[in-house]
């Protein structure tokens, strides 16, 4: 039932109301004739006078004698689907979705015109979650047989709603999957909106129900479990991260992948506390690693290889041992960068040296690297005049360790001697984001999961010297950092340097490494003149925590553990227990992210073994941000560090609460960040080289009061002269450290 040809042409000019006296004169004429009320219809309602389309069609069907009404729906609504086709194609999207609705009404059961609503909707930014309840669209899939449902249409809606990320969406993708096939079609679609929007929005539990829903089409695909094990961790979920821990290692074949498997139970075990059965898979991760190491692989899975600079660091927790951690570190880092150079085959800056192309064996390069080759090789121009383009890489420009500390350096940078450039990765954005990063530069970069597209815009920004701020806490960054785009590469902040062959410097200083650590590093370690981080100060909240509402007398002293359950080495909580069974009239507030249930199990077991009363023991939950956090500390009368791996952030908001603090030092840089600081603020007591001196310096502080007032006094001081609370001097050593490096550069062109 087409439209009359006099119709149609009116049709195609828009002219709907000329339209209507049509086909009311042809119903003077044909008055028997359904269609002529059904286009008349149709003609008001695209001019959206509603009630008379329906008053139209419910008249002709009042007279329609004999026939089936279900038969006369369809036939309107074949009419109405075409013309909501013609008007969707238009973009007129408003009066498609108008038809559409319309059609819902004469037949609600037809899926695939909800589902074209649903995208209609969208597309008019009108479409609420709630509709799919309103609409009964689960209800519809479950019912409809597979040949009824459009599953490419489906398909199509379902990646647009994903965005929504409610729990009927999970509902409605369930609902999908029978519709959808095979199974990595599913997958490829959902897998990658649902990542973008855990690492932008935050919307890490809904990403992990929807990948529970792929998981069930594909139990054993490791990169789904790989996945799913990072969004239960971010959750704090360690039960289900140890169980999706365990599977993946149980469906590794290779080396490569029990490598990778072997380090995610081991970091999901300590990041829940859970340090009891660390011990035997260390020592199987150790053997794993140095076999990986021996045999050199040149075929290495995709889901291993970009996460080879990272699967070191556990060993950062484990033991301070510099000389072996390090060499993990550099051998990974290294079997990382041959990978990678292997399989790119792209055009690195070599360090301190011209323009070079490296071109390495091409084997299945997914890297198109024409524009290094065509860019590549420009004549380098010096202007010793002109001010220094410095690139910041990271995905922690945010209510992060990192952003807290960073951003004293943005602040006082000097622009007329520097131009500094962020490169902001996947990540959640926040008003720190704003106010102290984006709005302190003139240029601001973000970036996916693409780092073709990154290094390249690195290398169009025509960056001088790129920082990389996020270490090996970020795969993606360790990625283009591989690549070189930049001619000087700097690690600061992150965890330890990466060891990748491609970064020129790591900031140091004289504390926090020792003399000898150049021989442990592939970078050139650059000792600034006193620290190698400094801050102004943090911001400070509005205490909730009480003595009386924890059961401590107020004459009783407060020791505190403020860490996460990765840092919780049990010889380092057995050293705190004897300080707590020593000092009398002690207690132990233990505070931070960790499985609770593991941490107190952890915490009870040593307790008993060194004969302390768990009543001493006090388990705080988690402040509900970092300005009562920073409040809270001052409950304290002395904090409690940690060993091998030590407090940063940590470190430095106890210290700015003026609370004394004891730390043991190590070999390694992360057992030394507490070390640096204490002597950058003036301060050696609680500085301890042995076991027995973090004991001796825990009960000291604890039985002297005026010890304590006399280190908490010397910390008040020191804001107003120490090295580590200046920002401003800490940003101009960092310059002129960055001149240097530009000078070597140049002289060695």
């Amino acid at each position: 039932m087409t439209w009359q040809p006099k119709a149609q042409e009116l049709l195609l000019n828009s002219n709907y109301q000329e339209i209507a006296s049509l086909y009311e004169q042809a119903i003077e004429t044909e008055p028997d004739v359904l269609s002529h009320y059904w286009h008349m219809g149709l003609a008001y309602l695209l001019q959206k006078q509603e009630e008379e389309a329906q008053s139209i069609w419910l008249f002709a069907m009042t007279q329609a004698l004999g026939e089936e009404a279900d038969q006369l729906i369809k036939e309107l609504i074949e009419i109405l689907e075409i013309e909501a086709q013609r008007q969707f194609f238009l973009e007129d999207y408003s009066l498609s979705w108008l038809i559409r609705g319309h059609i819902r009404e004469l037949n609600s059961d037809l899926i695939n015109n909800i589902l074209k609503l649903i995208q209609l909707e969208i597309n008019l930014t009108i479409f609420t979650p709630e509709k799919l309840n309103d609409w009964q669209v689960i209800e519809l899939l479950q019912q409809s047989p597979k040949s009824l449902v459009d599953s490419n249409l489906l398909l199509q809606v379902l990646k647009k709603v994903l965005e929504f990320s409610a729990i009927e969406i999970v509902a409605f993708a369930q609902a999908s999957l029978d519709y959808i096939s095979p199974p990595e079609t599913f997958t490829e679609s959902v897998v990658p909106i649902i990542l973008r929007m855990a690492e932008e929005k935050g919307k890490v539990f809904f990403a992990a129900e929807i990948l529970n829903l792929c998981l069930e089409l594909q139990p054993n695909n490791l990169y789904l479990l790989n996945k799913q094990l990072y969004f239960y961790t971010i959750l704090e979920n360690y039960q289900k991260a140890l169980e999706t821990a365990d599977l993946f290692y149980e469906n590794c074949q290779t080396l490569s992948t029990q490598v990778l498997g072997n380090y995610q139970i081991l970091y999901t075990l300590i990041s829940s506390g859970t340090w009891q059965k660390v011990e035997y898979i260390a020592q199987r991760y150790r053997e794993l690693l140095k076999e990986m190491i021996q045999q050199q692989p040149e075929e290495i899975e995709s889901i291993v290889s970009t996460c080879l600079v990272g699967v070191t660091i556990f060993w950062l927790y484990f033991q301070d041992n510099l000389a072996e951690n390090r060499w993990f570190q550099n051998q990974m880092s290294l079997l990382f960068y041959n990978w990678l150079r292997k399989r790119t085959s792209l055009l690195f800056y070599n360090n301190f040296s011209t323009k070079t192309l490296l071109l390495s064996q091409k084997s299945n390069s997914d890297v198109d690297i024409s524009f290094f080759l065509t860019e590549g090789n420009q004549q380098l121009v010096i202007d010793n005049k002109r001010s220094l383009k410095v690139g910041y890489i990271a995905h922690t420009f945010r209510k992060h360790s990192v952003g807290w500390l960073a951003r004293w350096l943005l602040n006082y940078h000097n622009r007329e001697k520097f131009q500094p450039v962020i490169y902001l990765g996947s990540q959640l954005e926040d008003e720190l984001t704003q106010s102290w990063y984006k709005d302190k530069v003139d240029l601001v970069r973000h970036f996916q999961q693409d780092i073709q597209s990154i290094a390249r815009q690195i290398r169009e920004d025509e960056v001088d010297i790129l920082v990389d701020l996020d270490s090996v806490t970020k795969n993606i960054t360790c990625l283009v950092m591989a690549l070189k785009p930049a001619p000087v590469q700097v690690t600061w902040l992150g965890f330890d340097a990466s060891g990748l062959p491609t970064i020129d410097y790591f900031i140091a200083d004289p504390y926090v490494l020792p003399a000898n650590a150049q021989d442990h590093y592939t970078e050139k370690l650059w000792r600034l003149p006193n620290t190698y981080l400094a801050v102004d100060g943090f911001e400070i909240g509005i205490p909730t925590l009480r003595r009386d509402d924890l059961g401590i007398p107020n004459d009783a002293v407060i020791y505190l553990s403020s860490h996460g359950g990765y840092k919780r080495h049990p010889a380092t909580i057995r050293l705190q227990m004897r300080i707590i069974k020593e000092v009398a009239n002690s207690y132990l507030l233990i505070k931070g992210i960790g499985d609770e249930k593991s941490v107190k199990q952890l915490f009870s077991q040593i307790a008993a073994e060194e004969g302390v009363d768990i009543e001493r023991l006090k388990f705080l939950p988690k402040d509900p941000n970092e300005y009562v956090h920073r409040a809270n500390l001052q409950i304290a009368d002395v904090a409690l560090d940690t060993y091998p791996y030590n407090g940063a952030t940590t470190t430095l908001e106890i210290l700015w609460m003026g609370i004394p603090l004891v730390t043991r030092v190590g070999e390694q840089f992360a057992a030394r960040n507490s070390y640096t600081f204490l002597r950058n603020v003036g301060v050696e007591e609680g500085i301890a080289w042995t076991e027995e001196e973090y004991i001796d310096w825990g009960v000291r502080l604890g039985k002297d009061k005026a010890l304590r007032e006399e280190v908490a006094w010397k910390l008040k001081k020191s804001k107003q002269t120490a090295p580590l609370w200046n920002g401003k001097q800490f940003t101009l050593e960092m310059e002129q450290a960055y001149q240097q490096m530009w000078s070597n550069y140049i002289n060695s062109l």
